[in-house]
């Protein structure tokens, strides 16, 4: 596409800020809104496996991701007791490495400076007003006064989606899956070169996770039910309780554990948006199509895929309705098997019945997915 596109990112997350970065190095004119007052995130750290990494290369960010980050190239499993069972060396794509983990704020950091650098306007504390498409563009007016005519609207803007609600009303509501997610931030112990996950008979996992030379996380996942929240006051006696069973590396890092306040709990929802990710000039990516599980550590990576891939899309096609056909028929195989996965293997490893189709999954098992995820996007 030869003319300069005007883009509205609604979003300035992960993959909002990836798409900024993307089309505005594209010599698009991009436009981000984002709810929040600025970049700061929320959260502990995250993972990126080295697809992701692979697009933070592309974009620029690579070498300030590792600088923030702790990278590693192998997968640690160990029983409960905290025996080594198995050290699993995780594939690479291209020059990037197997895995990065990094503190979200960092990165949250990284890409909001990438996005502003390479032209994007960052407009936070706002949200969409009013919008209203024809065949030929979209007018936007935001919470803050500011009106343009945009010719495309991309929404990054999360699990709770308000453009998926224009799109497609309540069809496709965030599906609560029973399970939760505890982490905390700690000291790195030492000698933890990558991710330590223990596992075994317990029907829960906990895993340490470094995120710089200094930090790490402990995470874990249990069936929680949905209304429950942890007690102000007792959520590290309530997390001590759920990782009693767990000795070596797990219980070393869990006595560290003291504050309630430094426990962060988050429920494990997903949405899979079965109908149309685009309708015209709009399209929803990132966890407002697909948004699946932790336990392949794909889901800020596949958000980051959808806004490389998109920008590719809007420069090798004739025009914009083109490009998002060709872009949704290229990302959402990926996205729902990515998905897919995910949800079996949160099921297995929680004891939960599992059908034959994710039985089927189950066979490629995580390194499986590691291998299948390296390949080209």
């Amino acid at each position: 596409m030869t003319p300069p596109l005007r883009v509205l990112v609604h979003g300035g997350g992960i993959g909002g800020l990836t798409a900024a970065t993307a089309l505005a190095r594209n010599g698009h004119h991009v436009d981000v809104a984002e709810l929040r007052d600025g970049p700061e995130a929320l959260g502990v750290g995250i993972i990126q496996p080295s697809n992701a990494l692979h697009v933070m290369r592309e974009i620029g960010v690579l070498d300030a991701c590792l600088a923030a980050g702790f990278a590693w190239e192998a997968l640690t499993v160990c029983d409960p007791a905290g025996a080594v069972l198995a050290r699993i060396p995780q594939p690479r794509m291209g020059e990037a490495p197997a895995a990065n983990g990094i503190p979200r704020p960092a990165l949250a950091r990284v890409l909001a400076e990438a996005a502003a650098a390479a032209g994007a306007a960052l407009r936070f504390g706002t949200t969409i007003a009013e919008l209203a498409e024809d065949a030929r563009g979209v007018d936007v007016t935001l919470t803050d006064g500011h009106h343009t005519r945009y010719d495309l609207v991309v929404g990054f803007d999360g699990i709770g989606s308000p453009l998926r609600r224009r799109l497609h009303g309540d069809a496709y509501r965030p599906e609560y899956t029973g399970f939760a997610n505890w982490r905390v931030t700690l000291p790195r112990s030492p000698g933890l070169d990558g991710v330590l996950m223990s596992t075994g008979n317990l029907k829960a996992k906990a895993l340490l996770t470094p995120i710089s030379d200094e930090l790490m996380y402990l995470g874990s996942v249990f069936a929680e039910a949905e209304d429950f929240r942890p007690d102000p006051q007792r959520a590290h006696e309530q997390l001590h309780e759920r990782l009693a069973g767990f000795g070596g590396p797990i219980a070393e890092a869990l006595a560290q554990v003291t504050d309630p306040a430094a426990v962060v709990y988050s429920r494990i929802s997903q949405v899979a948006v079965e109908g149309p990710w685009h309708l015209g000039r709009i399209v929803l990516a990132g966890d407002a199509a697909h948004a699946s599980t932790p336990h392949l550590a794909q889901g800020a990576a596949m958000a980051v895929e959808d806004a490389l891939v998109l920008a590719q899309a809007l420069d090798a096609a004739p025009d914009v309705p083109s490009a998002l056909t060709a872009w949704e028929e290229r990302r959402r195989p990926r996205a729902l098997w990515v998905q897919a996965l995910s949800r079996a293997v949160l099921k297995q490893e929680t004891g939960t019945p599992t059908t034959e189709e994710e039985d089927a999954l189950l066979k490629v098992g995580v390194p499986g997915a590691a291998h299948v995820l390296v390949q080209p996007y």
